[in-house]
């Protein structure tokens, strides 16, 4: 499961709808020059402002030619006109942090109302104030209303939760949508997180309006006596409207097909952004009418863009069968690039509308084999290598995404696999292609060539889930196991002289923890276990590595070759000192070299699979956690991490040879490494720098500075253009494909899927950036109605400055009487975890509740509206304040203020300590309290943190509420599951039980609309495995997990639902509807915000009512027995 936890979930939906007249949709180029996209309408009396270019425009409601308003190199959106008509609000990005800002409807300079960074405007109140939906106040990680004017007052509406807001004429009641938009991109969502419109009239709880519809409601808006806002009610989203109380609902619009996406409201006429345009409704008449716009624009991100460094789209890079180049894939393109400078750098082919995936050269270094989508399906071609000449289609029967593949030595091969975990391999000579096997576990891997080209090795996934090495007999097609099952095994490579087959396996099995006694029942862990072994493909085989003795003494001519080779090393290194007749002497030996290895009949290779698996043997090296095991003539070179999830690592080699060496560190910090073909040369890569050495260069000689230098490959030229236009479009195509090809249902829960790229496909010819191709993308997705569909990322336009905010770890409040800030609440942190406490909670620092903050770095705090204001760009530097105390003189205080991101962990600390404080309290420590955010590696440390501790208590509460998923439910879950079922009573003292650890208690866990995910699919197994009592409210309804590997040519993303869940009964679990609770209990927004947490408790009621019921004692000993003997 992925999902990432983020400041604030402010995933902006885009939507459209289907009823666009064909002739718009199909307008011709004259006409599409001047139309663009069109999103978040604000309408006021007869003035239109709306989102295209990622700015914002000004146009007439009847329409015509768009004046600009903004032109930031960020996002402006998010529009809102005041109810005076002068003054528009929005969102925008001009130091970094989407914040809010305002600017008259004329135009002119935007004026910054806000430093929170993730401020929205939502609307106006009547009185002129604007509301803005922050996360900046809340502890846990909710939007909330605040409502700011003109001269930077501020009042935060009392809502623990609240977005898109609409005042009534007379401002006594204020409708808001309760939750921000669930953050995946689906259609007709029913889950237990839809957006609701809740009325609040200020001092009593708010009420729900809309909470009869199991789906969508929100974009709340006020005309006449009547709140008119958008629902899915018929499956599309339309505008419906209602009575203040929520009744007499009306369908107002009626769109049949792209939803709309989001309304304004003024003067009888709802204007709404649908498709690519926006559409005006007339709220007397009910027509509906497409406002007629064009952009007076030179369009400039659909200009001809520069990609200055490709490395950043990196996608494969291969090095040529002599290593004199590399053949690099970038932004979906191909290039090979020289190991010299002086070479040339050839862009196989350019078509910004096809997607290559990888490419390498074939055998004959005079082509390269690249997997292209110019059919509209990923096939392998052809290419010329030098760049000329026309490319060769060579398969052509694809129906899903292929994988790179291999060419065997001579050419006559090409194995690869596919998405449907299938092995195939073509034929080059007839152009024939072979289905091999199909996995039903995973992916084959580690596709491997035997030096005769008539044996395959590869690597598949058993029933058991273990790595088995597997070899095909090209001929014949016979596979055969030439690996056990019960140990992975991977990397398989063969020698050169076709007589051993290597590889890596885990069987180096020594647990660096030795017994489960201690705290934290500690866990059998196995590290560095993985060893090189190899295989002696025939019988009588002696290994290389074994020293020579009186039965195998040394032959005269390994006596000669090894003397060859130190004179040439002697020779190398004259050379490297600038000896000229050195250097040609090394020419002319590796040319004397190079004409024997042509001459030389390659090895015909035999496998005799009778007693194969008695002639497995370990190499000489220690184990470790190794990777990519690959072999030169003389050496093999694996990849050495000191930790299983380090993606950098030290390339060792080791010598194939009896001397007994150890094996060398060629260079550290290394990503990856290969081979070339003739087993001569060796391409690094180290950061973002790629270096083409000798196969056989030591650490010695990769390490050395001059060395370096000599074989870095140069990039530094390496750019190119792309056409947007184009790229947009096979950027949808190819998200389109992905999705298909990644899905887990290959038949797309029902969805006519070719038809769904027929209806969006038109919408991107009207699409100028980024952005707003993520927006037809987001859409089309979300006809699939399944979740954990996340559309974000591409090459955007970026702000062109990034100021980040710094903050000081408390909630302020400007006081012009007081004289600047009073510091109202420092956020609470573990006092045992003094690493997280915030600034003024710091003795070197200490400000104090009720102070107040007059200057800051000798500006007067009044100065400005905001205190973060002055701190701008200051995370982690030292910031001087004047601080006034509350009886006393003014003292100056030097702190370090913190980024938006720490401040919103420490306000999430803060929640966090609250409720344990408040379980402890409640329940005289009788009951532990741990709360999850995620289900990720900080979460499972935060259960060692917090768990590990109260074990032994009589009531424990799990607060999964807000939990944004992951992974590790199954360990939280086993340890649940453990049961006491001996006592150990030593002498003296208490007893302890067996297993250990094991919770005796009572448990319960808390959900809401926001546990999601892998947080579910734990609530879940609570409650079927009878671990204990569910309390809150349904949850989010996302249980089809992803991996997250679709990416796109330029970094973008459109995640695929991949693997369902389901039950032993045979139904689909959670997906579409989320976890019920046993018990249902709601926080409600007003009480909330006032401190009430019903929830949780709740939980501490009902636990007090189990201990009490049953109590769990830990049993005392039996008495001791009477063991004596009467003589």
């Amino acid at each position: 499961m992925f999902r990432g936890t983020t400041l604030r979930r402010t995933i902006s939906l885009f939507a459209f709808c289907l009823a666009v007249p064909v002739s718009l949709l199909a307008a011709g180029k004259d006409l599409a020059a001047h139309r663009g996209f069109y999103s978040f309408p604000a309408v006021h009396g007869d003035t239109v402002v709306f989102t295209s270019e990622g700015d914002l425009w000004s146009v007439p409601l009847a329409g015509g030619a768009a004046r600009r308003l903004t032109s930031g190199s960020g996002l402006e959106r998010h529009a809102t006109i005041s109810p005076d008509g002068q003054t528009v609000a929005f969102t925008a990005q001009y130091e970094g942090p989407a914040e809010a800002y305002t600017l008259p409807i004329l135009g002119g300079v935007p004026r910054r109302r806000t430093w929170n960074g993730d401020a929205i405007p939502d609307g106006w109140t009547p009185d002129g104030r604007l509301i803005v939906s922050t996360s900046r106040y809340a502890t846990l990680p909710d939007a909330q209303l605040v409502l700011l004017g003109e001269h930077g007052e501020q009042e935060t509406v009392p809502l623990a939760t609240g977005s898109e807001a609409a005042y009534s004429t007379d401002g006594k009641s204020l409708f808001f949508t309760r939750f921000e938009k669930q953050f995946s991109y689906t259609k007709r969502y029913q889950g237990g997180w839809p957006e609701t419109i809740w009325r609040f009239d200020g001092h009593s709880e708010a009420v729900p309006l809309t909470g009869d519809f199991a789906g969508t409601s929100h974009n709340p808006m006020f005309w006449n006596g009547r709140v008119y806002f958008l629902s899915d009610r018929d499956g599309v989203m339309n505008v419906y409207s209602m009575d203040p109380q929520g009744k007499g609902v009306k369908q107002e619009s009626h769109q049949h097909g792209f939803d709309i996406a989001s309304a304004s409201v003024s003067d009888g006429h709802i204007v709404y952004a649908c498709g690519a345009d926006l559409w005006s409704l007339d709220l007397a008449t009910g027509k509906e009418a497409i406002i007629p716009i064009t952009l007076l624009s030179d369009f400039e991100q659909l200009r001809e863009h520069w990609v200055k460094k490709p490395t950043d789209y990196l996608t494969s890079v291969h090095l040529s069968p002599d290593g004199g180049s590399a053949v690099f894939t970038a932004r979906g393109e191909v290039f090979t690039l020289p190991a010299k400078s002086s070479g040339r750098t050839v862009r196989i082919a350019a078509d910004s509308a096809v997607r290559f995936r990888s490419a390498r050269f074939l055998p004959d270094g005079k082509s390269i084999l690249a997997l292209s989508t110019q059919t509209d399906e990923t096939e392998f071609w052809k290419y010329p290598a030098n760049g000329q000449g026309k490319p060769e289609q060579w398969t052509k029967d694809a129906d899903v995404l292929r994988w790179d593949g291999v060419s065997s030595p001579d050419g006559r091969w090409l194995a690869h696999t596919d998405k449907k975990q299938q092995l195939w391999v073509f034929d080059t000579k007839s152009k024939t292609e072979k289905l091999i096997a199909k996995s039903a576990n995973d992916d084959f891997s580690n596709l491997s060539w035997s030096p005769d080209s008539r044996w395959l090795a590869f690597v598949e996934a058993g029933d058991n889930q273990f790595q088995q090495a597997r070899v095909l007999n090209v001929e014949t097609g016979a596979i055969t196991a030439i690996t056990s099952d019960r140990y992975n095994s991977s990397d398989p490579v063969w020698s050169t002289d076709g007589k051993w087959l290597y590889f890596l396996s885990d069987r180096m099995l020594k647990t660096s923890v030795q017994s489960p006694w201690g705290s934290r029942q500690p866990d059998p862990h196995f590290d560095r276990s993985v060893k090189i072994y190899q295989l002696a493909l025939q019988p009588d085989q002696r290994s290389p590595f074994l020293p020579y003795d009186e039965l195998h003494p040394e032959s005269k001519d390994k006596k000669d070759e090894d003397k060859k080779d130190d004179k040439k090393k002697e020779t190398e290194k004259k050379a490297a000192a600038g000896d000229a007749k050195a250097a040609d002497a090394v020419k002319d030996a590796d040319k004397e070299k190079d004409d024997k290895a042509k001459d030389k009949k390659v090895a015909e290779v035999k496998i005799d699979f009778a007693g194969l698996a008695a002639r497995l043997t370990e190499v000489p090296a220690p184990s470790g956690n190794f990777r990519s095991l690959q072999i030169t003539d003389k050496r093999l070179c694996w990849l050495s991490s000191p930790d299983e999830s380090e993606p950098r690592a030290q390339l060792q080699c080791l010598d194939i040879a009896n001397k007994g060496d150890e094996a060398d560190t060629v260079m550290s910090g290394v990503r990856s490494f290969e081979i070339s073909a003739d087993r001569k040369k060796m391409l690094i890569r180290k950061e973002e720098n790629f270096y083409i050495f000798d196969a056989d260069v030591k650490g010695s000689g990769a390490g050395d500075p001059k060395a370096q230098a000599k074989a870095q490959i140069d990039l530094s030229h390496w750019t190119f253009a792309v056409d947007p236009r184009e790229e947009f479009k096979g950027l949808f195509n190819d998200a389109w494909r992905l999705e298909r090809d990644y899905f887990y249902d290959p038949h797309m829960n029902g969805v006519d899927w070719k038809a769904m790229r027929v209806r969006y496909a038109p919408l991107v010819d009207r699409v100028s950036t980024r952005e707003e191709l993520n927006d037809v993308i987001s859409q089309m997705v979300s006809e699939l109605s399944a979740l954990h569909t996340f559309v974000r990322g591409g090459d955007a336009r970026m702000p062109s400055d990034k100021i980040d905010l710094a903050t000081l770890g408390a909630r302020l409040r400007r006081d012009e009487r007081a004289g600047g800030f009073v510091v109202e609440h420092i956020y609470l942190h573990d006092p045992d975890r003094p690493d997280t406490a915030p600034p003024f909670a710091r003795p070197e620092s200490l400000v104090k509740e009720g102070e107040v903050i007059v200057g800051i770095d000798g500006a007067d705090a009044l100065s400005v509206s905001d205190e973060r204001d002055l701190l701008r760009g200051k995370a982690g530097q030292q910031v001087m304040l004047r601080v006034k105390p509350v009886a006393g003189e003014i003292r100056e205080v030097l702190v370090r203020p913190v980024s938006a991101r720490a401040e919103f962990d420490m306000r999430y600390n803060d929640w966090e300590y609250s409720r344990r404080v408040t379980v402890e309290s409640a329940s005289a420590s009788h009951i532990g309290y741990v709360h999850l955010r995620a289900m990720g590696p900080p979460d499972i440390e935060q259960w060692a943190r917090e768990f590990d501790p109260i074990y032994n208590r009589q009531g424990l509460i799990i607060d999964v509420r807000h939990n944004d998923g992951g992974n590790i439910d199954s360990w939280l879950l086993g340890k649940l599951l453990r049961q006491a079922w001996f006592y150990w009573q030593p002498r003296t003292g208490n007893p302890t039980w067996n297993m250990q650890e094991a919770f005796r208690g009572h448990v319960v866990v808390l959900c809401d609309q926001e546990t999601a995910s892998d947080g579910e699919a734990f609530t879940e197994g609570v409650k079927r495995l009878k671990i204990g009592t569910v309390i809150g409210t349904r949850t989010w309804g996302g249980e089809i997990w992803l991996s997250a590997n679709n990416r796109q040519a330029d970094g973008g993303i459109a995640t695929a639902a991949e693997m369902a869940v389901y039950g032993p009964e045979g139904k689909w679990l959670i997906e579409g509807h989320g976890v019920d609770p046993d018990v249902v209990v709601d926080n409600l927004p007003h009480a909330s915000f006032a401190g009430e947490d019903k929830q949780l408790q709740s939980a501490i009621e009902l636990l007090k009512k189990q201990i009490a019921a049953d109590p769990r004692p830990v049993p005392p000993p039996p008495a001791y027995p009477d063991k004596s003997f009467k003589y």
